[in-house]
């Protein structure tokens, strides 16, 4: 069926186990504009799928059109390519509950859709009717291009005077003899360090001007950039932080990062599109491509830096945005606490030296693609993850991500919750169980061990954060085999508490669960089994009458016609419905 919001789905109506959330709009005139309507409309569809208890064990699947480029395509919808940003964030939070679907206008193969779903795909491309899969791949340097920054023209950094700008004016300076220089930031000469990078810059021969401009005003950006003589590269490395999880992000929290990221970007496009620029540079996030928890904003706005460099490649413009891993000490990273940088260490990620970060600043600059990851990856980090290892990585690592859950174990690569438990005595499952929430809170808390964990000391009191409270709860669902919920943790404030949670779930689960232990035993007896032409024939007989069975049993006895209807409808009708919509709304 096709509803016109989540709240047209009546509270007694069955949902279905994938949703699609399309009709986004047409791109506007206005992007910066476009970017804050389409993107705060999805946050406030993706919070209410949140927060709704019916839809727990549901996907929704957000479909968009041109927001993405494969194969060196445009990408037409710089708005949807901001979506994608904000659900990368919101799949990271909560692991199973988004998939995300960009569609040229060319048909869709249903089935292949589904299946890709239906394999843990987070991100699919529908191009001429095939599904295409993100992955990332390792970029090799190759012979280094001649000198992008021209000695006689002038760079306009903006953020000039925060951590990275600095470093990247001074770089400028030395390492490519750039000699005009122009500075932004919203204090100009009063922020802090200006007036000694100035004069250490001016020892080295160059001419800088420090200027107090806020770059995502674009009178206040025009103005500056008729005062700038001989203007022959851009690097724009401004931005601020606002994390919170999703379900606390408001309007007002994503405009604060968009503002300085998304409108000063577009301006600077704007503005400057009839010069004949050396350089455009955006310095971008991995936030924006990996997607980080606690950072649905911050995702958003790189997301978008991403797309407008591969626009202005399309259109024939210079612009390359790097999408930086973890600088440690300076830029964004300088403002993360050592949980944050613990938390980052465990998804793969290491930190950059500032030397390592400018040359791969340079070698970025050099390779010739529209968008690039410079970051650091801990490859033992990445195969640790096992099944959760996301798609993206693996080209990157060989990591066996299915063996645990081909041989019955968690997506964490160990024994799930009810193997763990399975014919201890009640007193010794709780032991283990206390044991296990333990041990995962003190792994997310960066301990040791689970000995510094006190079995009734308060999480809050423990320093979790609601980010930590998050992924204690990732952690703990793919150890279950289900969902938990996300205030876990909050309704459950300790970790003895937690475990007589977990046994309550256990003892209700049982049936359920050992139904499934008996299938999996069966399934695997089936994939050793090796039937001649009779024997297949009389197994799969059975199989039929048992399913048959199963069905009159436990079939509710009436369906309310619209689940009846969606029940009958085949995987292309279903699309079928989907396109339908998507006409209506323009897409």
């Amino acid at each position: 069926g096709v509803y016109a919001d989540l709240a047209a789905l009546a509270a007694g109506t069955a949902v279905p186990d994938v949703m699609f959330f399309s009709g986004l709009g047409e791109p506007g005139e206005d992007v910066p504009a476009a970017v804050r309507s389409v993107t705060g409309r999805v946050l406030a569809v993706v919070q209410e799928w949140l927060a709704g208890e019916r839809f727990a064990a549901s996907k929704l699947v957000v479909v968009t059109r041109g927001a993405v480029s494969v194969a060196g395509e445009d990408v037409t919808d710089l708005a949807g390519a901001a979506v994608w940003g904000l659900i990368r964030a919101a799949q990271e939070e909560n692991p199973g509950r988004f998939v995300l679907v960009d569609l040229d206008g060319q048909g869709l193969s249903a089935d292949a859709v589904l299946a890709a779903v239906a394999e843990g795909e987070p991100e699919l491309a529908v191009r001429e009717g095939e599904i295409r899969v993100p992955r990332l791949v390792r970029v090799v340097p190759g012979p280094e291009a001649g000198p992008v920054w021209s000695a006689e023209g002038t760079v306009l950094v903006t953020g000039g005077t925060g951590g990275l700008g600095a470093l990247v004016a001074r770089h400028l300076v030395v390492e490519h003899g750039v000699r005009r220089l122009v500075l932004t930031s919203r204090r100009g000469p009063d922020a802090p360090g200006a007036a000694g990078l100035c004069e250490e810059l001016a020892g080295l021969g160059a001419r800088v001007r420090v200027v107090a401009c806020d770059v995502a005003d674009r009178e206040a950006l025009a103005g500056l950039l008729a005062g700038v003589s001989g203007l022959s590269g851009i690097v724009h490395t401004a931005g601020v932080l606002d994390d919170g999880v999703i379900g606390s992000m408001t309007p007002e929290r994503m405009d604060a990062v968009l503002r300085p990221k998304v409108d000063a970007a577009w301006h600077l496009h704007e503005l400057t599109r009839d010069l004949d620029l050396d350089a455009f540079v955006l310095f971008s996030s991995v936030a924006g491509v990996l997607g980080a928890p606690g950072q649905a904003n911050y995702g958003t706005a790189n997301a978008f830096l991403d797309a407008l460099a591969v626009h202005r490649r399309a259109r024939g413009l210079v612009a390359t945005s790097l999408a930086w891993g973890l600088w440690t000490g300076t830029g964004m990273g300088g403002e993360l606490d050592e949980a944050d940088v613990a938390r980052m260490a465990r998804s793969g990620l290491a930190g950059l030296s500032s030397g390592e970060g400018l040359a791969l600043f340079d070698t970025g600059l050099a390779g010739g693609e529209p968008v690039l990851l410079p970051m650091r990856l801990d490859s033992a980090g990445l195969r640790a993850q096992g099944e959760s290892l996301p798609p993206l990585f693996r080209e990157l690592v060989r990591a066996p991500v299915r063996r645990a859950a081909a041989a019955g174990g968690s997506s964490l690569g160990g024994p799930t919750l009810e193997q763990l438990v399975a014919g201890l005595p009640e007193t010794e499952r709780d032991r283990v169980l206390l044991t296990l929430v333990r041990t995962h809170v003190a792994a997310v808390l960066g301990h040791g061990g689970p000995e510094s964990i006190g079995p009734d000391k308060g999480f809050l009191e423990l320093g979790l954060d609601s980010l930590a409270a998050l992924e204690l709860r990732n952690r703990l669902s793919a150890v279950a085999g289900w969902r938990l919920p996300a205030t876990l943790i909050f309704d459950h404030p300790t970790p003895r508490a937690v475990v007589d949670y977990l046994r309550s779930e256990l003892d209700g689960e049982q049936t359920a669960l050992s139904l499934d232990m008996e299938l999996a035993k069966l399934e695997s007896a089936m994939a050793a089994a090796t039937p001649d032409e009779a024997e297949f024939a009389r197994i799969a007989a059975r199989l039929r009458v048992l399913t048959s069975k199963w069905t009159e049993i436990h079939r509710p006895v009436e369906e309310a016609d619209s689940e009846r209807e969606l029940k009958s409808a085949t995987a292309s009708e279903l699309f079928d419905m989907l396109d339908n919509e998507l006409e209506a709304s323009g897409q």
